[in-house]
């Protein structure tokens, strides 16, 4: 009989915690790490041989939007393909729970707008066989997957809730309203949520084009509502802002963390419209934290990238109505429309319409054609201004508007472009290298049509580390693993070690290499996505088993639901 359920031997080992690696053997048995030394002599029911390779945690991902996904998925990609071993959802105050029936399209538009998941695939997806928070978690405790997740309770379905159609339209919540949202949070947090989160921000609309039910709440409910997180059970306060009075706003966050004992979390980007922003918000969390007030901005290691094109979500023609007729022709095959697209009158008549309530992405970058970067494999993420859609078009003397049109008819339609829309940025390694941020804002399962940034941690080890040789690999799987775990209190992962998580990735570090994002038509209802490969990970283990061998899935779901804090393995 075996020693081992598995033995790991000969890897490059870092073990999460921004520690020198060390060349050690790693045995699991049961989904725990058993035993770390130098030589492990037994036997075991497979043995990995990593000569050659890193060996890591699990990659942890605290910013996610799998909540519709989970509920009718068990491969949570493009996460669990690339490395990721737990997620967290419930993100910027929107999901599905609670809910009551008559919401259950309230809900739905909410996502479809805010997170760009298609309306089709969430009503044919979602089994709605919950109303309450915690029969939601119950819900997803009782469906297998690849990995761990752990969600937090939404602010936006909250309201809904209790509040219908006022809370809809954004009225002020009474005092009576604030108690019953107080109770349900309470309920939710012991149930297993593992924080509260909200949005305030005018860019998140409901598909319908309706502000979100959270935006411009008032200040003092969000502080209300947050005394019922519970420090001892880790609760997390996450919260995305415009900042238009970033001090008022950041109040929200240190009151919170006063109140309750609760961390808070939120969304750090550093825009050019507020170039100082970033650095201001930086020395608030420094400030916050010499109080004894746990709050941490959470950094994306490149721009959040939008990718547009006739295959994609949206484009800069996609709402205008010529184009949206032709390409909304059911009996029309796709080679026929593109050549439709080609005929020179209807290209000049697209070329003259505007798009009609088109999603705020395309109000922000239709016609901001210096800002879009035609899509190259692989994917450069921060590509040179002289390379953008307004620079190629000058190099041939024509209009950049109708120079995009025609490349979007090229590869039969297939083109693409990248917009870097927020973070294309020469700060990005100082800010995630900062000790109160935490990598994160992959968004996976969200805007799927359009934004493809789950690989984000991949990126940091690939741009950062390997090619700028910016960030030191040791602290760059710390920012991975250790400190998203930390952050949300999963104290049982995040490192390699006796007695935590037996989540592993086995890396080929110099054959790390992303590929450009595809587009995959495997949503429910037949809705499109787009998914990502990348090279160089050689094996993915969740819980002792693998669940990933050279980028092929290996069918075994022995993921999870966490509810709340998970505890520390026992010292010794």
């Amino acid at each position: 009989m075996a020693d081992y359920d598995l033995i790991i031997r000969n890897g490059e080992v870092y073990d999460g915690t921004g520690a020198a690696p060390r060349r050690v053997d790693i045995a699991i048995t049961g989904g725990t790490i058993v035993r770390v030394a130098e030589r492990i002599d037994g036997s075991a029911g497979r043995e990995v041989d990593a000569t050659g390779r890193i060996v890591t945690p699990g990659f942890v991902d605290v910013h996610t939007h799998y909540d519709g996904q989970a509920t009718w998925d068990s491969h949570l990609n493009p996460s669990s393909n690339l490395g990721t071993t737990t997620i967290v959802m419930g993100n910027c105050g929107v999901g599905f729970a609670p809910c009551r029936r008559e919401d259950h399209e309230v809900l739905v538009k909410l996502m479809e707008g805010v997170e760009e998941i298609p309306g089709t695939a969430m009503n044919e997806g979602l089994p709605w066989n919950w109303e309450t928070f915690p029969e939601f978690l119950d819900a997803l405790e009782a469906r297998p997957r690849d990995i761990d997740i752990a969600a937090l309770l939404p602010h936006g379905p909250l309201r809904v809730y209790v509040m219908g159609e006022r809370g809809v339209n954004r009225e002020p919540a009474t005092a009576e309203d604030i108690a019953r949202m107080q109770q349900l949070v309470r309920e939710g947090i012991e149930a297993g949520a593992v924080g509260f989160s909200t949005s305030r921000t005018l860019v998140h609309r409901s598909s319908s084009g309706d502000n979100v039910p959270t935006y411009r709440a008032a200040t003092d409910e969000l502080k209300q509502l947050g005394e019922s997180l519970s420090a001892a059970r880790g609760s997390v306060f996450q919260m995305i802002s415009d900042w238009e009075d970033a001090e008022d706003e950041f109040s929200i966050l240190r009151e919170i963390s006063e109140r309750s004992g609760a961390k808070g979390t939120f969304t750090l980007l550093d825009l050019a419209t507020t170039p100082d922003l970033w650095h201001e918000q930086l020395k608030r969390i420094e400030a916050a934290q010499a109080d004894g007030l746990d709050i941490r901005g959470q950094v994306i290691s490149r721009p959040v990238g939008i990718l547009q094109g006739h295959p994609a979500s949206m484009s800069s023609f996609y709402k205008r109505p010529t184009f949206e007729a032709i390409m909304g022709d059911e009996a029309l095959a796709w080679d026929e429309k593109i050549e439709r697209l080609r005929d020179p009158a209807v290209k000049a008549r697209i070329l003259e319409e505007d798009c009609v309530d088109p999603h705020v992405f395309v109000e922000i970058f239709e016609k901001r054609f210096h800002n879009m970067y035609p899509l190259e494999d692989p994917i450069e993420y921060l590509p040179k201004r002289e390379d953008s859609v307004t620079a190629q078009a000058a190099k041939e003397g024509r209009d950049a508007e109708e120079w995009l049109y025609d490349y979007f008819l090229g590869n039969n339609g297939s083109n693409l472009v990248y917009i870097p829309a927020a973070n294309f940025s020469q700060h990005i390694p100082e800010m995630l290298t900062h000790p109160y941020t935490v990598a994160a804002l992959g968004d996976g399962g969200a805007h799927v049509g359009s934004i493809c940034d789950t690989s984000a941690n991949v990126y940091l080890l690939t741009k950062w580390v390997k090619d700028r040789q910016q960030i030191d690999l040791a602290a760059a799987i710390h920012m991975l693993c250790g400190q998203p775990a930390e952050l949300y209190s999963l104290n049982d992962r995040g490192q390699i070690a006796e007695g935590f998580k037996a989540d592993i990735n086995v890396i080929d570090f110099d054959a790390l290499k992303l590929h450009t994002p595809h587009i995959a038509h495997d949503l429910p209802a037949g809705g499109s996505r787009f998914l990502q490969r990348a090279d160089g990970i050689d094996m993915t283990i969740k819980s002792g088993q693998v669940i990933y061998e050279n980028g092929e899935a290996s069918g075994l779901l022995p993921g999870r639901l966490l509810r709340g804090r998970q505890e520390a393995p026992p010292a010794g």
